[in-house]
């Protein structure tokens, strides 16, 4: 993957630790997923570095998060656009809205921020393509809802029934294709608020 330096210096920039609660930071280097509240998590740091490298952002991207949790990868992919980047990440659960935004470096705020998701739409369709798309819940099925907020020559990375998706769009259409046979453990996508009881694997 040709961007894995860049992913491996926001990754160093950023630890994991400085966006989890001060009981469960020492885990932060375990490679397994951590709560982040309100019954959600943050996913393991390979699956983070994994769907970011084959997201292959670049500075000045505009870029899609859905799930932005704790703000972690909302940070990460701020420091991978560059301030002329653009970055926007959603979020179900109005307590991770104020918890990410907290969270996420003041000097980013110029060029990513985070919103509370639209319980009735998926992603941000406001007529204005993202040249990159990153999704941390499984949908079940590739989100056509999402393909069509692609720029062209985009890149959308998603999980569909446990396995990662790449797809890309250039003029000959949409591309997709599956990264591994390996199966991956997400939660469902869900449009709706989660009661704190609840396990919800978001990208944080």
């Amino acid at each position: 993957m040709q961007n894995h330096r860049q992913v491996q210096a926001a990754l160093q920039a950023h630890p994991r630790g400085q966006f989890l609660a001060t009981e469960v930071r020492a885990q932060a280097g375990l490679d397994q997923p951590l709560p982040i509240g309100f019954g959600a998590t943050s996913s393991p740091p390979s699956v983070v570095q994994l769907m970011l490298e084959l997201l292959s952002v670049q500075p000045g991207m505009k870029v899609l998060e859905i799930g932005s949790g704790s703000g972690w990868t909302t940070t990460l992919l701020a420091h991978l656009t560059g301030p002329t980047g653009a970055v926007v990440g959603v979020e179900i659960i109005p307590e991770l809205v104020e918890q990410g935004r907290a969270n996420l470096p003041s000097d980013y705020r110029h060029w990513a921020h985070i919103e509370r998701a639209d319980p009735h739409l998926l992603g941000v369709p406001r007529g204005e393509p993202f040249d990159r798309i990153l999704v941390s819940v499984d949908p079940g099925e590739i989100p056509p809802d999402l393909e069509a907020q692609l720029a062209m020559n985009g890149r959308l990375v998603t999980p569909a029934a446990g396995v990662i998706w790449v797809v890309d769009q250039d003029v000959t259409g949409l591309h997709r294709r599956p990264v591994t046979d390996q199966h991956f453990e997400f939660q469902p996508l869900r449009h709706d608020h989660v009661d704190a009881g609840e396990d919800l694997n978001l990208m944080a």
